[in-house]
């Protein structure tokens, strides 16, 4: 007898409640991805009906240059404006460069060859000095290696903010080059302790530090100057940076709405309601033909969110709230045709952009005023459906959490009830031992009184 089998089957019968509970985690777990799935389109829906309600979105700019040789970029900023500058760049930054001939390597045991070992710097100090143009001193002890390499690997552990380096011109002199770190006349500095102390008595020779410098034309025939320690120059115009690259005259900037932008917004709105639209459709989705749901098909609460979407795209704005406030809204955008909007008859929205610059382009106020209500609309109706989802969304959870525990419980009843059964057999394979054996012992009995 295969008591093993008659066990395994026993407890498949067990298991049939707990069968069940794993069943019900699955469809539950599987319909909190498809809320969660639902819910991430509505979410994205939502954040492009907010850009839609910032300000910044309707402030986006535009900036060109008349010199190849001037860059220009811009950024959202509240207070940008447009305009046009006009100006000449007179000087660029440049960061300071302090040289000083060195000998770098002598003929010391005067037997015709360069010693292998730099030279040192005949008479040099212990400690050699570097002050900022801002009056911060570093005092820079050399000791170590009197060399030109030694003084320049000196100076490059020091927080003195320059870097050294010896440029070689020929196999027994160099070039000991001091230079700063940042441009600009603030970032200069002195160094003392190596004068004449160069090849030849030399000391050493320094080119500034300079400032980028241009002359902006104001009004009338009048001029101001502006300086940068970088070549890059901001606040010239608010949200407006520009970085020049060499010296020239007449480079007009010229600053406009970036009405470019302004419509990638306005499509990124319509791209997310389709995605919303879409996701909702799948997951609700039925088949005649096969009689297959998908996981969400008898959810109403989901279809409605559909429904509200389109909804609220084919009423267009509600200007009520203006209307009672005493506002005269005759000449406000109520239809989002006008924004370049449109239902279409598969259920989705399509955005005309040149629909939406040529109505900005007659009218920017009043369409800005229509785009923002049409944002505020949006949000307010997703900031619902999104709370909702996630009501849901948590509910589920709760619900298989729960349902994972009694599975759990399950686990302790079964691994009991299976080691009863194994005991129960395994006295029953005893006691047919014992038989087996009782009934080999009266045949051999029996045969022994034939």
């Amino acid at each position: 007898m295969s008591t093993s089998t008659v066990i395994a089957q026993l407890m498949q019968v067990e298991q049939a409640p707990q069968n069940r509970l794993k069943a019900k985690v699955t469809t539950a777990q599987t319909a909190s991805a498809s809320y969660t799935s639902v819910n991430a389109k509505v979410a994205a829906f939502k954040s492009a009906a907010g850009a839609l309600n910032q300000l910044g979105t309707w402030r986006a700019i535009a900036a060109t240059s008349s010199s190849s040789s001037v860059a220009v970029s811009t950024s959202t900023n509240l207070s940008a404006t447009t305009g046009s500058l006009t100006f000449d760049v007179t000087s660029l930054a440049s960061k300071q460069a302090t040289t000083m001939k060195v000998t770098t390597y002598v003929d010391g045991d005067g037997d015709g060859k360069l010693d292998t070992k730099p030279a040192p710097i005949s008479s040099a100090p212990d400690t050699i000095s570097i002050t900022t143009t801002a009056g911060k001193q570093y005092d820079i002890d050399i000791t170590a290696d009197k060399s030109a390499a030694g003084i320049a690997k000196a100076i490059n552990d020091s927080d003195a903010g320059v870097s050294a380096y010896v440029m070689k011109t020929s196999d027994s002199e160099g070039v000991l080059q001091i230079t700063g770190r940042k441009s600009g006349a603030s970032n200069g500095f002195t160094i003392t302790g190596l004068d004449g102390l160069g090849a030849n008595g030399t000391s050493p020779e320094t080119t500034a530090a300079k400032s980028a410098t241009i002359e902006v034309e104001g009004g009338g025939s009048s001029t101001y100057t502006v300086t940068s320690d970088t070549n890059t120059f901001t606040g010239l115009m608010n949200g407006v940076t520009l970085t020049v690259s060499k010296q020239e005259n007449d480079v007009t900037i010229d600053v406009t709405n970036d009405t470019g932008a302004i419509a990638d917004k306005m499509q990124a709105f319509v791209d997310a309601a389709n995605a919303a639209l879409t996701e909702i459709s799948t997951q609700t989705a039925y088949d005649p033909a096969t009689k297959t749901g998908s996981p969400l098909t008898g959810d109403f609460s989901v279809r409605d969110i559909a429904s509200k979407i389109l909804g609220s795209i084919s009423t267009g704005l509600n200007w009520s709230e203006e209307a009672a406030g005493g506002a005269d809204i005759t000449d406000k955008i109520k239809s989002l045709k006008n924004l370049g909007i449109e239902l279409q008859q598969d259920g989705q929205l399509k955005f005309t952009r040149s629909e939406f610059l040529n109505a900005y382009a007659t009218n920017p106020d009043r369409v800005k005023e229509a785009g923002q209500k049409l944002g505020t609309q949006i949000e307010k109706m997703t900031t619902t459906m999104t709370t909702n989802l996630k009501s849901v969304i948590l509910g589920r959870n709760n619900e298989i959490d729960s349902l994972n525990t009694q599975i759990s419980n399950w686990d302790v009843r079964l691994a009991a009830k299976k080691l009863a059964l194994q005991k129960q057999y395994s006295n029953l394979e005893v006691s047919l031992g014992n038989l087996k054996n009782q009934s080999t012992w009266l045949a051999g009995q029996l045969a022994g009184l034939g």
